[in-house]
């Protein structure tokens, strides 16, 4: 038997991959699927199964896909619809792969198809868990994400206490969790960087699973703190249920080189959006006017997702040459399909070819700090709410990137405004979205709060984060 934990670092998502003789499932497959057929080719295997764990809201999986490319039967929970075919499983179902079994646990709270397959081995031993979004390496899903007119975040809230209490709290300490996300999803609030654990151990550790907790303090707990979800998370629901477009085909149309001219015509005839995908510190330097940074080496697919609303918006984009492909995988990670191609040559031919660009001013923290002592500065913290909680320049105000479409209103073309995140990503992507909305007396800190917190700067008092209600 072998067990292969898949993860995706920029999505904070597993992907299992598991074969017993000369067959394999895949659990929760990415939206490009040939690396798994290509595995399981490697491995003289044939794919039976692709066990999906749930709706999953933060990326659109491969399984549509995989199931046409391989022939494998796509397996949702109890109580899931789809429009393409699929067997619905039952509660204590057992699916056969070579010698080994893989029973499927109804586990509803985090959703209400939400499902847990448990791996038994050749003895029939209870070996692994594949718990989707029910429970996490020190979380557990959060509960608001399916509410319905019927359905409250309570009420999700208390399925997930007798899932977890009754389905999975009841298995052997030595079953090893492998769940569906880690540190950075928001399909959580508290999850550890760690990908995998014992059972035992989370016992021990997850607050979700204190063994005195009471139903009405894990509803309590588990509802407090969590914040809006982003915006894409329904939609790529629903593409998860619904169906999507080949990836092939929208590897096809979004990989597509464009000259200047009609780059330019893109964009100033067809609404196409232009994404620039490079380090922040090029786009610093010169960029297309209007163009939106999200760099392709932070957290990009998650915050396409949240700040750009419409998943049909045409993009097109500016990328690090030999990226082009990345680019157009990762937006379809999180559904957007419409990517029409990217400048061929980069920067540099639209500079090359006499195009307008503009730039963004960027200070150092030392910098900042000189021109605070001077006078008082308009300071925008583009951080989460709960990282301005914990620690925050003393005059500065919270501008959370993750909500900047709803604050809107509380910035004005009139003032300059001094920028902030972490680490010197958020603010510049804040920036750029700032400047396309006509707001540019703007000015990046570089380096962010970590640098800031190497001067004198002033700073609030620390709050330990998991303190703040």
């Amino acid at each position: 038997m072998k067990i292969e934990q898949i993860y995706t670092g920029c999505l904070a998502q597993g992907a299992y991959y598991i074969q017993s003789g000369n067959e394999a499932v895949i659990i929760d497959p990415l939206r490009e699927v040939d690396s798994y057929v290509t595995k399981a080719k490697e491995n003289d295997a044939t794919i039976k199964y692709i066990f999906e764990t749930h709706f999953h809201a933060d990326f659109v999986s491969g399984h549509v896909d995989l199931a046409k490319k391989t022939g494998a039967q796509i397996v949702f929970g109890p109580t899931a619809t789809t429009v393409f075919d699929s067997h619905i499983g039952k509660d204590g179902e057992i699916f056969e792969v070579g010698a080994v079994k893989i029973k499927l646990l109804h586990t509803p709270g985090h959703t209400m198809e939400s499902s847990t397959f448990l791996l038994l081995d050749e003895e029939g031993k209870e070996k692994a868990i594949f718990s989707g979004d029910t429970l996490f390496i020190g979380d557990v899903g959060r509960p608001d994400l399916a509410v319905k007119s019927d359905l409250t975040e309570e009420d999700l809230a208390g399925h997930l206490y007798e899932s977890l209490r009754y389905k999975i709290m009841t298995l052997p300490d030595d079953v090893v969790v492998y769940p569906a996300h880690g540190a950075g999803s928001a399909c959580g609030k508290n999850m550890s960087s760690e990908t995998w654990d014992t059972l035992g151990n989370q016992k021990k550790t997850n607050y979700a699973l204190r063994a005195d907790m009471t139903k009405e303090e894990f509803v309590k707990e588990v509802t407090e703190g969590i914040l809006p979800p982003p915006q894409y998370f329904a939609k790529n629901a629903m593409m998860n249920k619904s169906g999507y477009e080949s990836i092939d085909k929208v590897m096809k149309t979004g990989t597509v080189a464009l000259d200047v001219e009609i780059f330019e015509a893109m964009a100033n005839h067809e609404g196409a959006l232009v994404l620039d995908t490079r380090h922040q510190s090029e786009f610093v330097k010169a960029h297309i006017p209007n163009s939106i940074f999200i760099g392709i080496d932070g957290s990009f697919a998650p915050w396409v997702g949240a700040l750009i609303t419409d998943l049909k918006q045409p993009i097109i984009f500016l990328a690090d040459a030999g990226r082009e492909e990345e680019v157009v995988t990762r937006l379809s990670r999180v559904g957007y399909d419409h990517t029409l191609g990217y400048l061929k040559g980069g920067i540099a031919s639209w500079i090359a070819a006499g195009k307008e660009t503009d730039s963004l001013a960027s200070i150092t923290p030392q910098e900042f700090e000189s021109r605070l002592s001077e006078s008082k500065l308009q300071i925008l913290d583009v951080r989460k709410p709960g990282e301005y909680g914990a620690e925050h320049v003393d005059q500065a105000v919270t501008f959370p990137l993750d909500f900047i479409n709803t604050h809107m209103s509380e910035v004005s073309a009139d003032k300059q405004y001094y920028l902030y995140c972490a680490g010197g990503y958020r603010s510049v992507i804040a920036s750029s979205i700032l400047k396309s909305r006509g707001i540019h007396d703007l000015v990046n800190v570089e380096l962010g709060f970590k640098g800031i917190s190497q001067t004198g700067i002033k700073t609030t008092d620390f709050v330990c984060p998991s303190t703040i209600k």
